[in-house]
C-alpha cells in the first residue's frame, strides 16, 4: 500500500475514490434498463456521495462516525470471474463489477483504519469499511436473487 505523508493526503485520496465510485454508479444508472435497476445504481451513487461528505467533515475537523457491527459476507463476488467495466455491460456483469469495486473499497478503508493512530479516525475508516461491506452484501444479494436463482 502507498505510504501516506499526512492525514490530509489520506483523506483527499479517499474523497477522490468516493467521487469515482459515485460517477461509476451514476453511469451504471444512466445505462441500466428498467426503473428498478436504475434506482438501485442511483441509490448507490448517493451513498458514495454521502461517504464523500463524511470524509469532508472529517477533513474539517469533525470525526463523528460510530463504529458499526461487522457485515455478513456472502462471498458470491469473491468467486466470480473478474469482469472489466464496459459501456456494453449487461446487468449481471454490472453487478459483478460493483461487487469487486465494493470489495476493494472495503479493503482500502480497512487498511487505512489500520494505519490511523488516533482512535476517532480509525473508527471513521472502520465505519466506512463496514458501509462498503454492506454495499457488497446488497449487490451479492441482488445477484443471488436476480441472476443465480434464474439459472
Amino acid at each position: 500500500m502507498r505510504q501516506w505523508t499526512s492525514l490530509e493526503e489520506v483523506l483527499d485520496f479517499a474523497i477522490g475514490e468516493e467521487e469515482k465510485a459515485a460517477a461509476f454508479y451514476d453511469e451504471l444508472s444512466a445505462r441500466a434498463t428498467g426503473s428498478d435497476r436504475k434506482a438501485i445504481f442511483a441509490a448507490f451513487a448517493n451513498e458514495e456521495r454521502a461517504h464523500k461528505a463524511r470524509l469532508l467533515e472529517v477533513k474539517r475537523g469533525g470525526a463523528a462516525l460510530a463504529p458499526q457491527k461487522r457485515v455478513a459476507d456472502l462471498k458470491i463476488g469473491d468467486y466470480l470471474v473478474k469482469v472489466e467495466p464496459s459501456p456494453e455491460m449487461d446487468y449481471p456483469n454490472a453487478l459483478r463489477v460493483a461487487m469487486a469495486k465494493e470489495r476493494a473499497a472495503f479493503q482500502l478503508y480497512s487498511d487505512l483504519a489500520a494505519q490511523m493512530g488516533r482512535r476517532e479516525l480509525r473508527e471513521v475508516f472502520q465505519g466506512l469499511a463496514q458501509e462498503e461491506a454492506q454495499h457488497k452484501l446488497r449487490f451479492e444479494s441482488e445477484y443471488d436473487q436476480e441472476i443465480l436463482k434464474e439459472n
